[in-house]
């Protein structure tokens, strides 16, 4: 029988009123990717952050190498060789991004004055194994999500971890990161380092894991050999109840163009050209970099237009500002709902009302009762449930969070939504629910763009893709003749293909 590096037992977690954890339990072997799996809210990133020293559990027993241990601190955790990786990067943006790799880091001597050349010894090697190539000295306020995530990666291989916690590593990585962090996760299991891998992607899960636990509301369901179950197995541990996996974008010709982008230039972006018709979802595919989330941010008016023209239904415009777009009938999800989308104090109610603000209110007064019946209506279109439209959003799932930024906008009536990665980071019963809402709008005439590092989703989705590389158009697919192959080979080579 293998050897149990870490075991977790009758584990419970309250927090206020209500039970992230009830009697969970975790036995990771050493040297095993052991994958962790369950629906948004099920308790995977809380016994993760116990584990990691970040919370303490209200009750429980923990073991690593057979012997019993208190996890109190995230130094204690760093000590007994455990390290993790957050779903919501823990990253200090103002600070460099080597700074942010030996800070609190035990494995880096620091001394009374900040020394750059050591620093930079200590950090390159494992910046080049994730493949990251940046300035120490750089902020990573500069970074792109994806580029922070691969520093985090990074930041927990120098801790010289023996039991590493992965929650969603890959939520924003394209496929050349992500076969990089599986190369990464087999040398790791090579040097006998477990890997606990939270993640909602069941391709993940069969390609890279030993075994899998699946966890529904607080509980362990049980445990599975990867190579003796099936994704319907699991998917039915996971939400109690059959899914339809298969169904595809709506089908049907799309109507005239609404929005016609001719020659657009950024900062970012060069000669980006396009349509987009009533009716159709298209698809933004491309690497980490390639200006995908640039392009919603010229749309919207925060990022400047340096050169094209834009025709929105019909009529020449320029985003001025987020205002103005949003008076035009255009909204925007963006890619990191925590930083750039929700006010994390404010409640479910506030936030979801947020672009709405002028229509709910008289003589400078907000009418709270008018919020809640809209939000009650649009809480069906996104399948969102809470127990009460002022709980304080930072206390939901974090697909419950990215169904009350998708409610924000649905309340705006939108004619064009611009949807930057709206499944980063939730489980498969939340990502159905996104997709039949996806497909709501488009059977009712809206324009969608949706903006996916995971192939596969942009496949079932979307009537046409469009691929980026390097602020580029290379390619334009009709849905069906799209694949994998053609998608990767636009988004990595030089050649245009459109």
């Amino acid at each position: 029988m293998p050897e149990s590096l870490l075991e977790a037992s009758g584990v419970d977690k309250h927090f206020g009123g209500v039970a992230a954890l009830r009697g969970a339990s975790l036995q990771v072997h050493a040297g095993e990717v052991h994958a962790l799996m369950g629906e948004n809210g099920a308790g995977k990133s809380t016994v993760a952050r116990i584990v990691a020293g970040i919370v303490r559990a209200d009750a429980g027993s923990f073991r690593v190498d057979g012997r019993a241990v208190t996890i109190a601190s995230p130094q204690d955790a760093q000590r007994l060789g455990i390290g993790v990786i957050h779903q919501e990067l823990d990253l200090f943006p103002n600070l460099s991004a080597g700074e942010n790799m030996v800070i609190g880091n035990l494995c880096f001597q620091e001394g009374r004055w900040a020394r750059f050349r050591q620093m930079d010894a200590f950090c390159r090697p494992f910046l080049d194994q994730v493949g990251l190539t940046c300035s120490l000295r750089e902020p990573v306020s500069a970074f792109s999500i994806g580029q922070r995530q691969l520093l985090a990666i990074a930041r927990a291989l120098s801790m010289n971890a023996r039991l590493l916690l992965m929650d969603e590593p890959t939520s924003s990585l394209f496929d050349d990161a992500v076969e990089r962090l599986f190369g990464l996760i087999r040398g790791l299991r090579a040097r006998s380092v477990s890997v606990v891998y939270v993640s909602h992607k069941m391709d993940e899960i069969f390609r890279i894991a030993d075994r899998v636990t699946v966890m529904r509301d607080g509980q362990t369901v049980g445990t599975r050999e990867a190579a003796s179950t099936n994704s319907t197995e699991l998917i039915r541990m996971m939400v109690g109840r059959e899914l339809n996996l298969t169904s595809g974008p709506h089908a049907g010709a799309t109507g005239d163009a609404v929005l016609e982008v001719a020659d657009l230039s950024t900062a970012r972006l060069r000669d980006v050209s396009f349509s987009l018709h009533r009716g159709e979802v298209l698809g933004v595919a491309g690497l980490v970099g390639a200006g995908r989330s640039e392009l919603g941010a010229a749309l919207f008016g925060l990022d400047r237009i340096h050169g094209g023209r834009i025709r929105l239904n019909g009529a020449e415009w320029a985003p001025r500002s987020p205002r103005d777009a949003m008076r035009h009938g255009i909204g925007l999800v963006p890619e990191d709902r925590r930083t750039e989308g929700l006010m994390m104090s404010m409640s479910v109610r506030e936030n979801a009302s947020l672009a709405t603000l002028g229509r709910n209110a008289r003589a400078g007064f907000l009418h709270g009762a008018r919020e809640i019946a809209d939000l009650r209506a649009v809480s069906r279109q996104v399948a969102f449930h809470c127990a009460s439209p002022e709980v304080c959003v930072s206390h939901l799932s974090g697909g419950n969070q990215q169904k009350v930024l998708l409610a924000r906008w649905l309340l705006l009536h939108p004619g064009i939504l611009f949807l930057d990665d709206p499944t980063r980071g939730i489980d498969v019963a939340a990502k159905q629910d996104i997709y039949g809402m996806i497909e709501g709008l488009s059977a009712a005439g809206k324009a969608v763009m949706l903006v996916s590092s995971e192939l596969p989703e942009l496949l079932r989705c979307c009537h046409r893709i469009m691929v980026l590389r390097e602020g580029r158009v290379t390619a334009i697919y009709d849905g069906a003749d799209a694949t994998p192959e053609k998608i990767m080979a636009a988004a990595t080579l030089a050649e245009a293909h459109a």
